[in-house]
């Protein structure tokens, strides 16, 4: 009836517009998956997702975010060089103010020069025929390419976290004018840094009438990285430190422990029951507003190493 209605006939709806392989190969060309350092290699992320990583101090989490950043950063190929990385921006918002930039260039520096060592292998000759110079220019430009590519901001507060992300759709078109690349990668470290703070304030009322706590703190959080993602699709990698203790990990998180990756589809992480029942006092400290714009959850273990 409503195809009659319409001018049209009543099965035009099953006509096909396109084949599925069709289709399949449509949205991974629109959104490839991207590749990231283990564990994050197990899922198969994508720019729109927002992955929180979490774990105790120790475990690795900002570690991770900057092998991450390097992956970025790096082109897919320079000068006959294959790099494998993304060539794109990343903006870091340090939250705790433990960012390591000597770090960061120890990770791009070894990654430029493993790379450029499996095509330019070294011998005795390295210091004497001038291959030395050569890497050492190879790799100064290189790096200092990369840098321009990593946009730091730091965070002392809930205030400054929210004008940061609100600023953030000037910073990607202002690094698209000059380097003809956009934010790619957003990257907060970590997200429950003012949790206290926040929980101490007093609620107060905004010149909109609207109360000003942690749950609107985190609720304006959420709409300003959802209003970005739905203006330019980027990849939101955050690191979350526990608060109360460890947790009991849920049928769709990752676990990194004793080498060992936890597939997405496992059931849970079995405690003995003495771990289990003190573990179950944990309680996530995100209001749900948080809680539902995550699409991956990824928890490390603090290997005590």
């Amino acid at each position: 009836m409503a195809g009659e209605a319409g001018g049209g006939r009543p099965r035009d709806w099953l006509s096909m517009d396109e084949t599925a392989a069709a289709f399949l190969s449509r949205s991974l060309s629109t959104r490839p998956p991207i590749l990231l350092p283990p564990p994050l290699h197990r899922a198969p992320l994508r720019p729109g997702n927002v992955v929180e990583i979490a774990g105790p101090s120790g475990s690795g989490k900002s570690q991770l975010l900057l092998m991450s950043a390097v992956q970025c950063i790096l082109p897919k190929e320079w000068e006959g060089v294959y790099f494998g990385g993304l060539g794109k921006a990343v903006m870091y918002i340090d939250l705790d103010c433990r960012f390591d930039v000597l770090r960061l260039a120890q990770i791009l520096r070894k990654r430029i020069a493993a790379c450029y060592g499996s095509v330019h292998p070294t011998n005795e000759n390295f210091v004497t025929d001038g291959s030395k110079d050569k890497f050492h220019s190879f790799e100064s430009t290189l790096f200092s390419d990369c840098m321009k590519r990593f946009l730091y901001v730091r965070c002392y507060n809930s205030s400054e976290l929210v004008a940061a992300l609100k600023s953030l759709k000037s910073q990607s078109e202002a690094r698209s004018e000059v380097f003809g690349i956009g934010v790619y990668f957003l990257m907060l470290d970590s997200i429950g840094a003012f949790y206290w703070i926040d929980r101490a304030l007093q609620p107060t009322r905004e010149s909109k009438g609207k109360t000003l706590s942690f749950q609107s703190i985190t609720e304006t959080v959420v709409q300003e990285i959802h209003k970005f993602l739905q203006l330019q699709p980027i990849l939101v990698l955050v690191t979350k430190a526990p608060i109360y203790g460890e947790g009991i990990t849920t049928s769709n998180d990752f676990q990194r422990g004793s080498l060992k990756h936890m597939s997405e589809d496992s059931t849970a992480l079995r405690y003995p029951k003495r771990e289990e029942e003190r573990n179950g006092s944990c309680r996530e400290y995100m209001p749900s507003a948080w809680q539902t714009f995550v699409t991956h959850r990824i928890k490390l273990q603090d290997l005590g190493w």
